[in-house]
């Protein structure tokens, strides 16, 4: 399943990251933005617990998130889009998966992982900002699955069709929340219209 966010705020930050004359700064500072908005989504889900709470003026019946939230980046350009989760949810922690495309066989290779002590009830937010082949995300999905850990969302900006199917197919439990749903994959694997090298426009490198 996969949800796109459609929200005026959204798409409007939407139409700013995609400028070719957005700068790295803008465009590091809209992804924050728009992760924020999606992820804010993609948690409508999450389990609540019952707490009581003194204000004031009283004791207040309120509820507090009850899941150990888990983010996960996928190296590099996943980095882009931590602050806007831990801006929304500062307590989660956060683990790293490095892959990389074998230029032979074009099967994503796994070149580091870190993950946080896995824990029973923890939610595993995976977050890359272009979900285009998806052959890099069904990997880390994989990955993650084998460790025992099965609830997982993915938190994108822009995905292809083609990426989309390959995550529904290969994991069809796992939601993807995105903020566009675009046209198709060029030739050289790149998102059309897309928003380019997300990486390369994230940290200045290009």
């Amino acid at each position: 399943m996969h949800v796109e966010v459609t929200h005026p705020c959204v798409q409007h930050k939407l139409a700013l990251i995609r400028d070719e004359e957005t700068g790295h700064k803008k465009f590091r500072e809209l992804a924050t933005e728009i992760t924020m908005f999606v992820c804010y989504e993609a948690l409508k889900g999450v389990q609540l617990k019952e707490v009581q709470v003194q204000t004031p003026v009283g004791p207040a019946s309120c509820r507090k998130i009850a899941s150990d939230l888990v983010v996960i980046p996928i190296l590099r350009a996943g980095v882009g889009m931590m602050d806007g989760i831990l801006d929304l949810i500062p307590t989660a922690r956060v683990g790293f998966v490095g892959l990389y495309r074998d230029e032979e066989t074009k099967i994503p290779v796994e070149y580091y992982q870190k993950l946080p002590v896995e824990s029973e009830n923890a939610l595993y937010i995976v977050v890359d900002p272009m979900l285009a082949t998806g052959g890099s995300m069904v990997a880390t999905l994989d990955m993650l699955k084998q460790k025992g850990v099965d609830n997982i969302v993915v938190v994108c900006i822009v995905a292809a069709p083609e990426g989309l199917q390959a995550v529904e197919q290969a994991h069809p439990d796992v939601s993807v929340y995105t903020a566009a749903v675009d046209s198709h994959l060029n030739d050289h694997k790149y998102i059309v219209p897309g928003l380019g090298d997300a990486g390369d426009r994230l940290f200045g490198t290009r």
